[in-house]
């Protein structure tokens, strides 16, 4: 796959996100949300930092159970129960980004949401990918 992050200078500097991303490939990969479950079904992690952690491996886990890496990612949308707390935690959150899926951002949106399917559950990512 091939992607390009495209970041106008018309709009503002992204941080931590890519404005478009033109990818090329031959399979589209849809991600099914991730919280911060473990193997065993049970919600990990008391902070947010925690569990975009967790739900962010759990994505990645199945983005290369499909045959993806995090390079060819091409849209995550990140759920959070509070985005005042996702903003105060964007640094933290950015460095885990960092650390698990690298520093190439594909395009991205937070929603704040009222709840998750589990009522423990502080943040979900879902998202697509584009295989070679």
């Amino acid at each position: 796959m091939t992607t390009e992050r495209v970041n106008p200078p018309e709009l503002s500097p992204p941080t931590g996100f890519s404005h478009a991303v033109v990818a090329t490939g031959s399979r589209v990969v849809f991600l099914a949300g991730q919280t911060a479950l473990d193997a065993d079904g049970e919600v990990t992690g008391d902070t947010l930092p925690e569990q975009f952690g967790t739900a962010l491996g759990n994505l990645l886990t199945a983005l290369r159970a499909a045959g993806g890496t995090p390079a060819d990612l091409a849209r995550v949308t990140v759920y959070a129960t509070d985005v005042a707390a996702y903003r105060a935690h964007a640094r933290q959150l950015g460095g885990i980004w960092h650390r698990l899926a690298g520093r190439d951002y594909p395009a991205m949106a937070v929603v704040e949401v009222v709840r998750l399917w589990d009522e423990r559950a502080l943040v979900e990512l879902d998202g697509f990918a584009v295989l070679p």
